[in-house]
């Protein structure tokens, strides 16, 4: 076999496995990923299973625990069957009562137990559109 010849093969080989790491990468990222979910939509949740759930803390809902914090969320437009959360880990500063959260964790005999430091906190945009004050 000549040496061009052993090139062009040495290219084809080496595109072909960049193309199966490459779509196996992509795969890989998109199966892995979880869709959050609102709190009136875990009533059903399976068992064992790890969600992402996002909505609104309800005012007076929070209460501090040794472990951490237990509180109540919400679907953020106000409507559903709101949710007690159970979490352990840090609480960012700008948790608070009426905030937009995400937490990951699992639903557990109709209670969200949330994941050792998944709790994220979602603050007001100042590039929100101004309100009437």
């Amino acid at each position: 076999m000549d040496v061009q010849r052993k090139r062009q093969v040495r290219l084809f080989v080496a595109l072909g496995a960049a193309l199966l790491l490459a779509t196996g990468l992509i795969y890989t990222s998109f199966n892995a990923s979880s869709e959050a979910r609102l709190p009136s939509e875990l009533s059903d949740a399976v068992p064992g299973k790890s969600y992402q759930m996002v909505g609104r803390v309800m005012h007076g809902s929070v209460k501090e625990t040794e472990d951490g914090i237990n509180f109540t969320m919400r679907d953020p437009d106000g409507t559903g069957k709101p949710m007690r959360v159970t979490y352990t880990g840090q609480i960012p500063d700008p948790f608070r009562e009426g905030r937009d959260v995400m937490v990951t964790g699992e639903v557990k005999n109709g209670v969200f137990v949330g994941d050792e430091d998944t709790l994220t906190t979602k603050c007001p945009s100042k590039f929100s559109e101004k309100r009437d004050q």
